[in-house]
């Protein structure tokens, strides 16, 4: 089985991100990048199926260059080969056009089952496996809490407020997973070491038949027109209890209408 497990490399959220006051597109330059979070469980749970059905996972990517280390630590918790996808002319591509440069290259590459995290940290628009399974022409499983595979066949338990749905489908097709469906291993001495051999195959926007005009800032279907930083947080208002603190805070609540 050919799995193909999509990944993105983010802004550390333990530090402040900027926006890049010439474009409006997000400062990667401003904050360490990190592997998404959700994309580790995508990556567990690509390594599942093929430790249980046999097969390959190969890590993709579309990011620029110093995404290289979101690739490794996935090649190091046990994936096989990885794709970078990597060009300026992607700067600035929304969900839209995102989709769209991962569906070529997808193409190219071929897969049978292609699995993401169910959003990211940084865009949090969890609408990508969606539009890449209808790109692909297939059938999008969403919301993953549980993958079965038998033969051709692909089952999840979609996750919802009320408990879960049951989705079926043929192979090929996407999934993404939440975060309740593994529990990402973490990568040995010897996967780090292992992954520094792992075949990792660059190619930029012609390599995979991607139109320049689709992607990147004049691709966008969506853009941010402006935006201010945010204020510092003003300081406290202390309210001292003389007897009667129970209803100086329910009329402070009050004048703010949180009551």
């Amino acid at each position: 089985m050919n799995i193909v497990v999509c990944v993105k490399q983010v802004p550390d959220t333990a530090t402040e991100r900027k926006l890049n006051a010439k474009d409006n597109t997000l400062d990667r330059d401003a904050a360490d990048g990190v592997i998404n979070e959700l994309c580790e469980y995508a990556v567990e749970e690509a390594l599942k199926i093929k430790e249980a059905h046999g097969g390959e996972v190969t890590v993709l990517t579309m990011g620029p260059g110093k995404a290289t280390d979101t690739i490794r630590k996935a090649l190091a918790m046990g994936a096989d080969k990885a794709v970078h996808l990597v060009d300026d002319a992607l700067h600035g591509s929304d969900a839209l056009s995102t989709s769209y440069a991962l569906a070529q290259t997808l193409r190219k590459i071929g897969f049978d089952l292609v699995v993401l995290g169910s959003e990211s940290t940084d865009a949090r628009t969890g609408v990508l496996a969606a539009m890449l399974a209808e790109r692909l022409g297939v059938p999008q499983l969403t919301l993953a809490g549980k993958v079965d595979i038998d033969g051709s066949a692909i089952a999840i338990q979609r996750v919802t407020d009320y408990g879960f749905d049951k989705v079926e489908a043929s192979l090929p097709a996407v999934v993404s997973v939440v975060e309740k469906i593994n529990e990402p291993r973490y990568p040995s001495f010897k996967g780090i070491m292992a992954a520094k051999k792992k075949p990792v195959e660059t190619l930029g926007i012609a390599d995979a038949e991607i139109e320049a005009a689709q992607v990147g800032l004049g691709g966008a279907w969506s853009e941010v027109v402006e935006f201010a930083v945010a204020p510092p947080r003003a300081a406290g208002t202390i309210v001292k209890d003389e007897g009667d603190g129970g209803s100086k805070a329910a009329e402070f609540l009050a004048s703010k209408k949180f009551i």
